[in-house]
Formats: structure tokens, C-alpha cells, sequence
């Protein structure tokens, strides 16, 4: 048995022992708590980035699909505008030999007018974007109108 004078000492001692030894548990315990919520939130920073990341691929890949969308419908209208020119040419049927050679000389003569008026336009003006608009104008009609005259192979 312990000695009745030193009974109080010793138990002062173990309380005050089991106190420090209580508060550097719960000093042990907030840091480790500090560093356990330091590690969740860098995995939810990487969880983060990599729900932008997937988002940015996501945006990327609909801009992409519209993209394609409008470059198959205008695809498509160039095709339309393409079978309706050919259909109307195809729709004339018979007429007399002269009207049938005004007609053909229609395109010819308009393009020549065409880049006439592009070369006067070259000539007259220091706007280089006017020069260029006049340009692909007259490029895209040239291309338009004789584009698919070629001869159709037979079958």
C-alpha cells in the first residue's frame, strides 16, 4: 500500500499526468484531423479539375458535333441548289436552235461581265475588302456555273 503522506502527491501527480496526457490526445487527434481534411480537400481539388477537364471535353466535342451539323446542312443546300439548276436546265425541252445557243452563251457572257467588272473594281478601289468580297464573288459563280459541266460518263 502506498504511504498515507504521500497519497496526495502521488495522486496529484497521476491527475495531473492523466490531464497532460488527455490534452496531447486531443492536440493528437486536431492534428491529425487538420491533416486528414488537408487530404480530402486536395482530393476534391483533383476531383474538381477533373470534372472541368471532362466538362471542357464535353463543350469541345458538341462544338465539334455542331460543326458538322452545319457543314452537312449547308452541304446538303449547295447539293439541293446544285439539282435544282441542273433539273432547270434539263426542264427548257425544245425550242428553236438560235434560242438554244442564246441560252448557252447566257453563262459565258455573264461571267465575262462578271470579271470584267471584278478587274475594274481591282483597278478602281484601295479597299482591299471590297477587292476580295468582288473576288470570291466572281470565283464562286465561275465555279458554280461551269463546275459540272463536264461530260457524264456513260453507263
Amino acid at each position: 500500500m502506498a504511504d498515507p503522506l504521500t497519497l496526495p502527491f502521488s495522486l496529484g501527480f497521476e491527475a495531473a499526468a492523466g490531464g497532460l496526457f488527455g490534452i496531447a490526445g486531443t492536440a493528437l487527434g486536431r492534428v491529425a484531423a487538420y491533416f486528414e481534411r488537408k487530404q480530402t480537400f486536395k482530393q476534391e481539388q483533383h476531383r474538381w479539375v477533373h470534372e472541368y477537364k471532362l466538362h471542357e471535353l464535353n463543350m469541345q466535342a458538341k462544338a465539334q458535333e455542331t460543326e458538322m451539323e452545319l457543314a452537312l446542312a449547308a452541304q446538303a443546300g449547295s447539293w439541293a441548289g446544285l439539282e435544282a439548276s441542273i433539273q432547270a436546265d434539263a426542264a427548257i425541252g425544245q425550242a428553236a436552235q438560235w434560242v438554244i445557243n442564246i441560252l448557252r452563251l447566257v453563262r459565258p457572257v455573264l461571267t465575262l461581265l462578271l470579271w470584267l467588272i471584278t478587274g475594274w473594281i481591282f483597278a478602281r478601289t484601295q479597299n482591299g475588302a471590297i477587292v476580295e468580297a468582288a473576288v470570291f464573288a466572281a470565283t464562286a459563280a465561275t465555279l458554280w456555273w461551269f463546275g459540272d459541266r463536264a461530260p457524264k460518263p456513260q453507263i
